[in-house]
């Protein structure tokens, strides 16, 4: 193949194949532009899920999330399958999911209105957190218990091993079914989730020991680290 020349003259045929790729680019990012079409990914990276659930989960009329998720697929960040009448969507690659991970970090860093927006959704910085390698040594060490506040769907779809399901909405009613005396270290789908925040800080008010994990779900896959499925504990 000869490889392009420069001459110091306009290659019209070049600049207009170079913009068609750029565009092509500037589809993808246009998919992501979205704050809704954002939160369907995240609810996509705990599991493959249907039109109706995820709706639901978002807020959303069937109509309007049908929109997004059709936008999502037509970038090639979502993929389907038909079960009956029902379409079920899940992400189309873990490569999504680190990018959609890496999306908010970068957002955090570079973006001023992230940390402040974070913090109105997350609440005040009055949780104790544990890394990821501190969760496995006192889980090894038997001296926690860990906890999944997620929906009981999301858990069966992937949960970390030996965790327990309680959905954070179920916490008050079934405290009981907890042991007493051990650390709870509860996570939930992510860095970003506020369910963690709000589990850790219902179970200090009902006097128990609890942590959450400071990451979720999502980072806990993406490092590559043990997950089960299947029905509840």
């Amino acid at each position: 193949m000869t490889p392009r020349t420069h001459t110091g003259t306009s290659d019209k045929s070049g600049t207009s194949t170079k913009a068609q790729l750029y565009e092509a680019f500037a589809a993808s990012g246009k998919a992501l532009a979205s704050g809704k079409r954002l939160e369907l990914l995240d609810l996509l990276a705990q599991g493959e899920r249907t039109v109706d659930a995820l709706a639901k989960a978002a807020g959303l009329n069937l109509t309007t999330a049908s929109a997004h998720l059709q936008t999502l697929k037509q970038a090639g960040f979502v993929a389907t399958r038909r079960e009956g009448v029902r379409i079920h969507y899940r992400l189309a690659g873990e490569d999504v999911a680190r990018l959609f991970a890496l999306f908010r970090k970068v957002a955090e860093a570079h973006q001023a209105a992230v940390p402040a927006a974070r913090d109105a959704y997350l609440g005040a910085s009055d949780t104790v957190a544990l890394t990821d390698e501190e969760l496995r040594a006192r889980v090894a060490a038997g001296d926690a218990v860990v906890l999944d506040v997620r929906p009981a769907d999301e858990y069966r779809a992937g949960h970390i091993p030996g965790a327990l399901s309680l959905p954070v909405e179920d916490l008050t009613r079934r405290i009981d079914e907890l042991p007493e005396g051990t650390d709870i270290v509860v996570y939930c789908r992510g860095e970003y989730c506020a369910l963690a925040y709000d589990a850790v800080r219902l179970l200090t008010d009902l006097g128990r020991r609890a942590v959450r994990l400071h990451n979720g779900m999502l980072e806990w896959r993406l490092a590559e680290l043990p997950v089960d499925a299947g029905d509840l504990t």
